[in-house]
């Protein structure tokens, strides 16, 4: 019978819920400390036994990638940021798993979030069966890191995330090129494209999502790509020759790296975007005014406030018309940006709760107990992140479970860093004034845009873009809720805030 509990307390760093009258020594997801964590009402289900440590971890201060290991990484991995921007996360006290075997764990995606959950289940059941089913040939690999590849900032090989012995090491079978093609959860099953089955005991759904084509009319023609796979970056790399014709359908973040990736190389970019500014899910007005600049000072052309009417060519692309006055740009190559949609079939066949997404609880559980989802594939309270770095914790959360472990997911502040722009671009949280009640402090300072947005005296949201920004700190700010009372009865400007926030 559910009881109320003592209290519960939710890391503002990666959503973990503990359970309990005081925060852990350190969160057992990303190892935040307990200052990090924030009180919260949620009813208590059942007693939530706490994860088994990891080994020492550091955290990058502008993304929140963690690196395992006796010193943090030269550079990130995932945003490119330099060793001095890690910080050192406390260790965690040894702790014992609910129970010593999830029994058969089938992990549906090669994604972070699927990888991370191998990992997660491995850790806290040592005797589990654990399988990676991936429907790409590759390795698991950094997808975050493919518009730094067609940048050639990356090299091919840098892009998996381990070797492909670490997976024979940590007993994880990976089943590579491997499509699910049914999950039959009568019979507790999977079937694969070709009809093999396999039982298993616990699912979890790390299946990502697809491409977003819109209906426009030449969307199927030769030379236009959607860039989501590494199959697809290296489409993309073989048709863009030095002096190719490209246009970009999408001025948000993927549109833009990969406009500015295919520009380093040489490529005619042109990037077509209908709202008025560049980044809108990312960036104010001003901030997109900013860095429209930056992209076209390195030579990415802009439409803005323009709509696409056809694509036009033969088999091939021709060119991409515009509804604006019938203006046609010239196009040997189109890259779709217009968005992604989760990969849900499979949990719609099998009988599961779908809206956006699959839904799912702070458990990361679906409506079927011995189903769990993450990454792109969720839905949780209403919320799709699309973002790398959530889908790794939740990943981490949904394999804690399935592995019998009982620990709970609250949601984390959205941020976004991006840097294959040459340009660091970052947000996060409520970066807009939805009304009069919000203060914005706002300015372009020593070649670096800065809005900072403040509610009832705490920084809720900001836009930075240019180096030197306080990115970290504002973060920080945002997660431990810091009171700016004092600051703000001065009305600070931009340089004010700033160095609030860097301590001086």
């Amino acid at each position: 019978m559910p009881v109320s509990s003592p209290a519960a307390w939710r890391c503002t760093v990666c959503g973990y819920i503990h359970r309990g009258p005081q925060p852990p020594d350190c969160c057992p997801v990303c190892g935040a400390a307990a200052s990090e964590f924030e009180t919260c009402k949620l009813p208590l289900e059942t007693s939530a036994p706490a994860a088994q440590a990891p080994a020492r971890r550091w955290r990058c201060l502008v993304c929140s990638y963690i690196h395992d290991g006796s010193q943090p990484p030269a550079e990130c991995p995932t945003c490119g940021a330099a060793s001095s921007e890690f910080e050192a996360l406390a260790a965690e006290k040894d702790r014992t798993p609910a129970r010593s075997s999830a029994g058969r764990v089938a992990i549906i995606g090669g994604g972070i979030a699927g990888l991370a959950a191998a990992e997660a289940v491995r850790k806290a059941a040592p005797d589990a069966a654990v399988t990676l089913l991936c429907k790409e040939t590759e390795l698991p690999y950094y997808r975050l890191n493919l518009t730094r590849y067609l940048a050639g900032e990356v090299k091919r090989s840098e892009l998996p995330v381990h070797p492909e012995s670490w997976y024979g090491e940590q007993r994880i079978e990976l089943l590579r090129g491997t499509e699910v093609s049914r999950l039959d959860l009568t019979d507790s099953a999977v079937e694969l494209r070709g009809g093999t089955r396999r039982q298993f005991d616990t699912f979890v759904l790390a299946s990502g999502a697809h491409p977003f084509v819109p209906p426009l009319p030449g969307a199927q023609r030769e030379g236009v790509i959607s860039l989501r796979t590494l199959t697809d970056a290296d489409r993309i790399l073989a048709a863009a020759r030095p002096g190719c014709r490209c246009v970009c359908i999408g001025g948000g973040l993927l549109g833009l790296e990969t406009a500015g990736g295919l520009a380093r190389r040489g490529v005619d970019v042109t990037v077509v975007e209908s709202f008025g500014h560049l980044m809108p899910a990312q960036l104010d007005s001003n901030a997109g005014a900013f860095l429209a600049r930056h992209v076209a000072a390195i030579g990415v052309k802009l439409r803005m406030a323009v709509h696409v009417k056809e694509l036009t060519g033969d088999e091939r692309i021709a060119g991409v018309r515009l509804e604006e006055g019938g203006a046609e740009l010239p196009a040997d190559l189109v890259i779709l940006a217009t968005g992604v949609r989760p990969n849900s079939h499979l949990a719609r066949q099998a009988g599961l709760t779908v809206k956006k997404a699959v839904v799912v609880d702070n458990r990361l559980c679906s409506s079927h107990p011995r189903v769990f989802a993450a990454g792109d594939a969720c839905e949780h309270l209403g919320v799709l992140y699309g973002n790398w770095f959530v889908a790794q914790y939740q990943g981490n959360i949904a394999g804690m479970n399935a592995a019998g472990l009982n620990v709970e997911f609250g949601g984390v502040p959205r941020s976004h860093a991006l840097k294959v722009l040459g340009l660091d671009a970052f947000s996060v949280g409520q970066f807009t004034a939805p009304d009069g009640s919000y203060t914005v402090v706002a300015g372009e300072r020593g070649g670096t845009y800065q809005s900072f947005v403040f509610h009832d005296n705490l920084l809720v949201g900001a836009n930075l873009l240019g180096a030197g920004a306080p990115a970290a700190a504002a973060k920080q700010a945002i997660e431990s809720k810091t009171d700016y009372s004092a600051l703000l009865a001065r009305r600070p400007s931009v340089a004010d805030v700033a160095a609030h926030l860097s301590g001086r």
